[in-house]
């Protein structure tokens, strides 16, 4: 799915949610009804694929989701590993379990800007960095393809 086309799947006053996955922990952002703005909004700790899904089921009746953009952890030379094959399959489950239009979108990084950011600005130690940083990737992920839409 290109950005058009994520965008014409999107009801009107329906927000985005943000996804940083990972093997331990899924990093969580939600954008504003209007799609302007992403917020960082929490992290799941992986237990199980059905607990997985059924937390973002949660998360996606309470605010009002009306799609899904996951990052995609491309190489540096623009390949898939393996990692980006795993953000893929769970894509494949969500779109089959939730529904809901999904973009991935390319994420290399993300986590590093997002990383050099909480140290550089906002001078967080690295046992607090490790409690925000997947959210804030998330919120970063999320707030590119929100940028995009705009000129989509």
């Amino acid at each position: 799915m290109n950005i058009k086309e994520f965008k014409q799947g999107i009801p009107k006053y329906k927000a985005i949610l943000g996804i940083d996955y990972g093997s331990k922990r899924i990093g969580i952002a939600v954008s504003d009804l209007s799609c302007t703005i992403a917020s960082s909004y929490k992290i799941i700790y992986r237990k199980g694929i059905n607990e997985d899904i059924s937390e973002l089921s949660k998360i996606i009746q309470e605010k009002e989701i009306g799609g899904i953009v996951m990052g995609l952890p491309l190489q540096m030379n623009g390949l898939e590993g393996e990692i980006a094959k795993e953000v893929r399959k769970f894509a494949e489950i969500l779109i089959e379990k939730i529904g809901l239009p999904i973009l991935l979108w390319d994420e290399r990084l993300s986590s590093s800007a997002m990383e050099n950011f909480l140290i550089k600005e906002v001078d967080l130690s690295r046992k607090k960095r490790a409690k925000v940083l997947d959210a804030t990737a998330a919120a970063y992920i999320l707030q590119g393809v929100l940028d995009a839409i705009k000129y989509a």
